[in-house]
């Protein structure tokens, strides 16, 4: 089985950290984005092969990829020069897949799902999960027997919360391709793009039958708010709680081994990447990424990009009654 993960996107919403940095290439927790998700299906042993596809910035993605997973599962390639959606995406693979099953996902998602029964299984899957605002995804309706029934982009109604969180298990590869070929030949489109759910919802008119499985966990790592929410829960299972000398480290955090922390108050739900230096500053609830240096600030919900230097500076007040003071 091969998998597919689309990785093309601008992550516009994560400006300006994506200006210079893949949104997939983001750490959160202190791991990157794609490396939870890669980590996650490789260790099934079923994947035999995984096609990205690339687009924006798409040479850092390929050499980070390579040289982290090179050596433990195949690894191949397709760039993306235009985005035109996500079915438009799927579709470059379509000579690099011979009709066996595939495993599409998302490449801008954390998720935690059991895919041992999905996987062993004959039958297609697509992944959601029940969310409170259905008109903000995807959405799957369900038919009497539990099968799916239609899918809908961002429906303007709640009739059905089931959100598709971006995972497809697709036996029929090759009624999957034909659907694609089709909706790009005739020039179909959603919202202006060529959408994935609908050459699904052309596969479903066509009898092949989908179920939904519901995954344990999905976060969100569009925004700088969300990313810093599905931060703060990675850190409550993944968090190192690292010390650091002259410091006080308020759990759950993850500092890197290479971080250098003096006189600091650090936590909770700090991430602190590789080589960042902080000294004499109160840090809660935000991420610091590799080579920046931070010194003398106290800062909440923040993120802070690679190698970047900020320096602020300590006052001493002794202030009246009825004073007035203004530091803007």
């Amino acid at each position: 089985m091969k998998a597919i993960i689309p990785v093309a996107g601008a992550g516009t919403r994560l400006r300006p950290h994506t200006h210079t940095t893949p949104k997939v290439l983001i750490k959160v927790a202190g791991k990157t984005i794609i490396e939870y998700i890669v980590d996650e299906i490789i260790k099934y042993n079923i994947i035999d092969e995984i096609i990205f596809i690339v687009g924006y910035l798409g040479r850092q993605i390929k050499e980070f990829i390579e040289k982290k997973y090179k050596e433990r599962i195949n690894l191949s390639f397709v760039f993306q020069s235009e985005r035109k959606g996500l079915g438009h995406a799927i579709y470059l693979t379509r000579n690099r897949i011979d009709g066996e099953p595939v495993l599409i996902i998302l490449g801008d998602t954390v998720f935690k799902a059991d895919f041992k029964n999905i996987i062993n299984s004959n039958e297609n899957f697509i992944g959601v999960k029940e969310v409170e605002d259905p008109r903000r995804f995807g959405v799957v309706f369900l038919n009497k027997d539990n099968q799916i029934e239609r899918f809908v982009e961002k429906p303007k109604t709640t009739e059905s919360n089931l959100a598709i969180v971006g995972i497809y298990l697709i036996q029929e590869s090759r009624e999957l391709f034909k659907k694609l070929d089709y909706i790009i030949k005739n020039d179909i489109r959603t919202k202006g793009e060529y959408q994935l759910t609908d050459a699904l919802q052309l596969m479903l008119e066509d009898n092949v039958k989908m179920e939904i499985f519901q995954v344990d966990k999905w976060l969100d790592c569009g925004k700088p708010e969300t990313l810093l929410a599905t931060n703060k829960e990675l850190l409550e299972e993944y968090g190192n709680n690292r010390g650091a000398p002259n410091s006080i480290i308020i759990p759950p955090v993850y500092i890197s081994e290479t971080a250098n922390i003096k006189e600091s108050i650090i936590g909770p739900y700090v991430s602190v990447g590789d080589n960042v230096v902080i000294t004499h500053s109160i840090i809660t609830n935000s991420i610091i990424n590799d080579g920046a240096f931070i010194e003398r600030l106290l800062f909440t919900r923040s993120l802070i990009g690679r190698e970047a230097i900020i320096r602020g500076i300590y006052r001493h007040f002794n202030i009246g009654d009825s004073s007035e003071v203004n530091l803007g």
